[in-house]
């Protein structure tokens, strides 16, 4: 049996039009399919047949605005080379930026929980009362927010 290696690529997903403080309505399926048209737009029928195998959204935040995007060792360099190149995500205008490139989901969730404790220290000065707070705080340590019929949809 042979195991197969698979990439952790966390992104985070900016967009001039929307505020910070507003989440941005993202659907995983969406930056899924943005992606690997991204890829077949630069590398062809060839890097859109490396990736597809074991490419999957395992996690989009729409508060934090980060997602997490898995692929395998090897092809993932098809992935990561594209995520730059990504203007505009169904109707909006985005820049993404990569984060972290991980070996293990669990690597990649330490690093966004690192980076999310970050977020809340900076938005929680602009926010006023402790109910807003602690609605913040539960929308951005929310690590739920996965798309499961994509995944399923693409695992066989």
């Amino acid at each position: 049996m042979v195991r197969f290696k698979n990439r952790y690529i966390t992104v985070e997903i900016t967009s001039p039009l929307i505020p910070e403080n507003k989440p941005l309505a993202l659907k995983s399926k969406i930056f899924h399919d943005t992606v690997i048209d991204k890829i077949q737009q630069l590398h062809g029928d060839f890097g859109v047949a490396a990736v597809r195998t074991g490419f999957l959204t395992k996690y989009c935040n729409e508060n934090t605005r980060i997602a997490i995007l898995r692929s395998r060792h090897g092809p993932h360099k098809f992935v990561s080379s594209s995520l730059p190149f990504i203007t505009k995500i169904g109707k909006l205008d985005v820049s993404l930026r990569t984060l972290h490139v991980g070996a293990t989901l669990k690597h990649s969730f330490k690093f966004i929980l690192k980076h999310q404790r970050a977020y809340l220290d900076s938005m929680w000065s602009k926010l006023k009362t402790d109910e807003e707070r602690k609605n913040l705080e539960a929308a951005v340590m929310d690590f739920t927010k996965t798309d499961v019929a994509i995944n399923i949809e693409n695992i066989s």
